[in-house]
């Protein structure tokens, strides 16, 4: 079972301006984002995935493929990919904290879910309207 870490997207007004962030920062595979302290259970996050927090609610995760340092800092390496999830409310925090597989939201999946279909702003009035 692994083991996941939420995040606040800051600076990002939607799943698209995250989603270019990361893309645009992605080299060889990869996007790193640097945190001051490195997770006390890192081991367990590898495999897992960042969730990211936008507007008080769970949107998006970017998979895990592992852990660096560099200048006294913990660096986490993504797979730049934002994969959207059915939102979840989720206050925001700082830094990051731990979410167990059980609490994480599924994918959207086009084939499976029709949410994916709709543009994300919907998605996300008709989610703080406890719609979805």
């Amino acid at each position: 079972m692994a083991l996941h870490l939420t995040k606040v997207a800051f600076g990002c007004d939607d799943i698209d301006v995250l989603r270019g962030r990361l893309e645009g920062r992605a080299v060889d595979g990869g996007t790193w984002i640097n945190t001051r302290y490195k997770p006390t259970r890192a081991a367990e996050l590898e495999g897992g995935s960042l969730f990211w927090i936008l507007k008080h609610q769970l949107i998006a995760r970017s998979p895990i493929l592992g852990f660096g340092e560099a200048e006294g800092r913990c660096l986490i390496r993504l797979d730049p990919r934002v994969v959207p999830v059915r939102l979840r409310p989720k206050r925001a925090h700082q830094g990051w904290r731990y979410l167990v597989e059980a609490d994480a939201p599924p994918d959207l999946d086009g084939a499976v879910d029709d949410l994916a279909a709709l543009p994300p702003a919907l998605v996300s009035a008709l989610a703080g309207l406890y719609l979805v």
